[in-house]
């Protein structure tokens, strides 16, 4: 698995990349979110939705946990996920993420709370906020989607 680091200056760069990678993803992917409190793992979901052709606004799935979102809003199914709110792996275990893999995208923030049950063919995104507020952005590519990061 590929590591690689960029700077993300400012919300409008964390949208932007979200809408970039949109055009590379496809059912069954996962997009793990991983960062802070408001360090921007939501805008760039929202990003991402917005590049999969949503128009309205993309609410913080962290009171539902799971908003999904369907054609034709989007271009392909999508759940998003915050895992925030739960206590352990055994709770997010009820919530059959796996099947969401069928037929949807995933992107799931707080992806930790899975516990093991990560995917290994995941996309990780970490974002950390730098000392003058810009974000660091590591993500860890793995070899499924190693052609398409390198279009991203």
């Amino acid at each position: 698995m590929a590591e690689l680091d960029m700077i993300l200056e400012g919300e409008g760069a964390q949208l932007d990349l979200g809408r970039r990678l949109a055009a590379h993803v496809r059912i069954g992917d996962v997009v793990a979110l991983e960062g802070g409190l408001g360090a921007g793992k939501t805008t760039l979901a929202r990003g991402l939705l917005e590049g999969l052709g949503l128009e309205g606004e993309a609410p913080s799935p962290s009171f539902a946990i799971v908003q999904p979102y369907d054609i034709p809003d989007v271009r392909l199914p999508v759940a998003h996920v915050d895992l925030y709110r739960l206590d352990d792996a055994d709770e997010a275990a009820e919530l059959a993420l796996d099947e969401y893999l069928q037929d949807s995208l995933l992107i799931i923030e707080w992806p930790d709370r899975l516990g093991d049950a990560l995917w290994s063919h995941a996309l990780f995104l970490t974002i950390t906020i730098e000392p003058d507020g810009a974000r660091r952005l590591t993500a860890r590519v793995p070899d499924a989607w190693t052609d398409r990061w390198s279009q991203i």
